[in-house]
């Protein structure tokens, strides 16, 4: 993994789903679009930050975390994406997306914790 480069990309994440919460927060007076925005950026920031966790944890040896790193992406693309899509305007059929995102997410979450729990260390004998 290329970490500075990916790095860079996750930073760009991060820097978008600021500026998602700043519009929804700003630029959008609609109640419902508003919470769509809200949701979006919440777990897009909280998934962005999971992703420097998972560069962080394979540069330590968890090799497999760069899995739950795709998970993420996708989950972000698809879940924040979705809600993002829809507060614009986007037809209802796009909602479908968000599910498959949230699926994502924690296919994630559950890869991180095997790929931990098979790691040489949670083996090891502590004496």
């Amino acid at each position: 993994m290329k970490n500075a480069y990916t790095l860079g990309w996750i930073a760009l994440s991060g820097f978008f789903a600021v500026v998602m919460g700043a519009f929804g927060a700003h630029g959008i007076s609609a109640p419902v679009p508003k919470a769509w925005i809200s949701l979006g950026s919440q777990q897009h920031m909280a998934h962005t930050l999971a992703l420097f966790a998972c560069v962080w944890l394979h540069t330590k040896g968890l090799k497999d975390a760069r899995l739950s790193m795709l998970f993420f992406a996708l989950g972000i693309s698809l879940f924040s994406g979705a809600l993002y899509a829809m507060a614009l305007g986007a037809p209802r059929g796009i909602a479908m997306a968000a599910p498959l995102g949230g699926l994502c997410f924690l296919i994630g979450w559950l890869n991180l914790a095997r790929a931990a729990f098979s790691a040489k260390e949670a083996h090891a004998d502590p004496h």
